[in-house]
């Protein structure tokens, strides 16, 4: 499995390509702005048609590209239901966001929970539901891979804010140590922003939430 990481948008969002290097089908996880025009050249090249858009959660800054390539593409999308409202009327974080900022809203073809399992190129990708964040942050764990794409719920040396609509830092911190500090050691974790930790390296040295 190949993967392209493009940091995005204003606030410097993290997005994830996926493919097979002899495949024809790719998927993408979260839809900052200007996704659509940093990942055509990428199908375009490797001949590959987008499948799928998985979306961790409904955070602004994580879906600003994503209408547009639902629309054009005609891409099935996948997200958790507590964050139904978030994806159906981002202006309610508009407050949130950048002056100016068209927020427009996203369908969600296919709400996933905790124990799911949403295919990723023939492989399976277990939700599991990191709330605290926001209502319904998700990650996406791929065990054959191992590695798991956690949205904003951790960052390395960090984890995500609190302090915004929905957020609860006891119901993160919570969840952060039953659903992430319970992977293998040796996952590697894909955050929504910043570079890619471990949770053997988080659990031993995250300074808000230790294992």
């Amino acid at each position: 499995m190949k993967i392209a990481s493009f940091e995005l948008g204003p606030v410097a969002t993290n997005c994830f390509l996926f493919w097979e290097e002899e495949g024809e089908e790719a998927v993408l996880v979260d839809a900052p702005q200007g996704a659509w025009r940093n990942i055509e050249p990428v199908l375009e090249q490797e001949g590959l048609k987008l499948s799928k858009l998985l979306l961790t959660h409904g955070h602004w800054d994580h879906m600003m590209g994503a209408s547009r390539i639902k629309e054009e593409q005609n891409v099935d999308t996948w997200g958790h239901e507590a964050d139904r409202k978030l994806f159906a009327e981002p202006a309610i974080m508009s407050a949130f966001a950048m002056p100016g900022m068209s927020l427009n809203p996203i369908g969600i073809d296919h709400w996933v929970g905790e124990g799911d399992v949403v295919e990723i190129l023939g492989r399976q990708a277990e939700v599991r539901h990191v709330p605290g964040h926001c209502p319904g942050n998700v990650l996406f764990y791929l065990e054959e891979e191992k590695m798991a794409l956690v949205g904003d719920a951790i960052f390395a040396g960090s984890i995500g804010r609190t302090d915004l609509p929905g957020g609860d830092f006891e119901v993160l911190a919570k969840a952060i140590r039953e659903r992430i500090y319970t992977l293998p050691d040796e996952v590697v974790l894909l955050p929504g922003h910043g570079p890619s930790t471990t949770v053997a390296h988080e659990k031993a040295t995250n300074p808000y939430v230790s294992g």
